[in-house]
């Protein structure tokens, strides 16, 4: 299901003039021919204040949201901590015995959540992701890249397959079913952890946009000519083009959404009306900062939570991908390709972006990211 009952604006306490700015912003890089489409949601209140696409998709089109599927993915998590099956001060190995291989036996959970577990690139792809015996098999061979709890660098994938993995130990359900069973269903959404091979066409077609970053203008702004290279290439963001790549419900980055849903996802976090949540649990994983160690890149600190990034009150949240003009408390996950989703707990509002164009200049997919944030976080009257 795909929410579109949109409440409207000032039902909801918001600015028309502001959310106007803020859906101009959102579709000059459309108008401008740069992206071929983008979707936005606002919501407040537990309800839709705006819906909007511009471009070559409609509001039926969902998009892959990439990295933004981690905050679903730990709120599922969430779950298994409040009722007591997960204790996340304990080692990995002590639930799932395979991953206690080549020094990993001292990674506790809680490091794998806020990505300071130190084997931030270890490798599970096709094929292997799709079969169990083979994602256990890769744990095994999996390396320490430092010594866990040292410091912090962006797991892109890994930390989330061992989440899955978790999930299903403790669960004896399939990740995707119990993320879906749990969490998406009951707040009646239509986000998707791996999709049928006959619903590729209602997703929008990713698509690279642009040119690359000028290497001198990396230089001024963060002292190096060209960035680092991850495991999150255009042409693994390309793979998901693939139904066989869509199917596979990527725990780290593979789910599908509207802007509608996901912003009304961050709304069941503010709200949590229908207790899915433990409420202390969840303003714990929401609220406090477990991990400040630097961004290796750009040296702001992660500012982790159970899962999501916290703004915190240094002044630096548009340096974590959520804008500007956001509270302190404001939380989210950010995706590759410039995907956009946070909640403001001081305000009530979420708010989502997408889109299916995938700029080559992360420094202007950077700008429009904090730029779109940071008009939508003012838009409460």
């Amino acid at each position: 299901m795909t929410i579109t009952d949109v409440a409207g604006a000032q039902a909801l306490g918001i600015d028309p003039e502001k959310l106007d700015i803020l859906l101009t912003r959102c579709r000059k890089d459309v108008d401008d021919g740069l992206l071929p489409s983008c979707q936005v949601a606002l919501a407040r209140d537990g309800r839709l204040a705006a819906f909007e696409t511009f471009g070559t998709s409609t509001n039926d089109t969902r998009y892959v949201i990439f990295s933004a599927t981690k905050a679903v993915v730990a709120s599922a998590v969430w779950l298994l901590i409040a009722d007591g099956s997960l204790d996340i001060s304990k080692r990995v190995v002590d639930y799932i015995p395979e991953f206690g291989t080549n020094g990993k036996d001292v990674v506790t959970v809680e490091q794998v959540l806020l990505h300071t577990s130190g084997f931030p690139h270890a490798p599970l792809g096709p094929p292997q992701w799709s079969d169990r015996a083979q994602r256990l098999e890769r744990f095994s061979q999996w390396r320490l890249n430092w010594e866990p709890g040292t410091r912090h660098e962006y797991h892109p994938t890994s930390a989330h397959w061992v989440l899955a993995e978790l999930i299903e130990r403790l669960t004896d359900t399939d990740y995707r079913r119990f993320v879906r069973g749990h969490v998406v269903d009951p707040l009646g959404l239509g986000i998707s952890l791996g999709i049928r091979e006959d619903e590729r066409d209602s997703v929008a077609p990713l698509s690279p946009v642009g040119e690359p970053t000028d290497p001198d203008e990396l230089e001024r702004l963060l002292g190096i000519r060209e960035l680092p290279i991850t495991e999150v290439t255009e042409e693994a963001l390309l793979m998901f083009n693939e139904p066989s790549a869509l199917t596979v419900g990527v725990p780290g980055g593979g789910a599908v959404s509207t802007a509608a849903d996901l912003a009304l996802f961050y709304q069941g976090l503010l709200h949590n009306r229908d207790k899915i949540w433990d409420p202390d649990l969840l303003a714990d994983a929401t609220g406090r900062v477990r991990n400040r160690f630097p961004d290796p890149l750009t040296g702001v600190p992660a500012n982790r939570g159970l899962g999501v990034v916290i703004a915190g009150d240094d002044g630096r949240s548009a340096g974590r991908g959520l804008g500007h003009t956001v509270s302190p408390r404001a939380f989210g996950h950010n995706g590759a390709g410039g995907q956009v989703a946070w909640a403001d707990p001081d305000t009530g509002l979420s708010f989502v972006y997408l889109t299916n164009g995938l700029d080559r200049n992360q420094l202007r997919e950077w700008r429009r990211s904090s730029g779109v944030a940071s008009k939508a976080a003012v838009c409460a009257a």
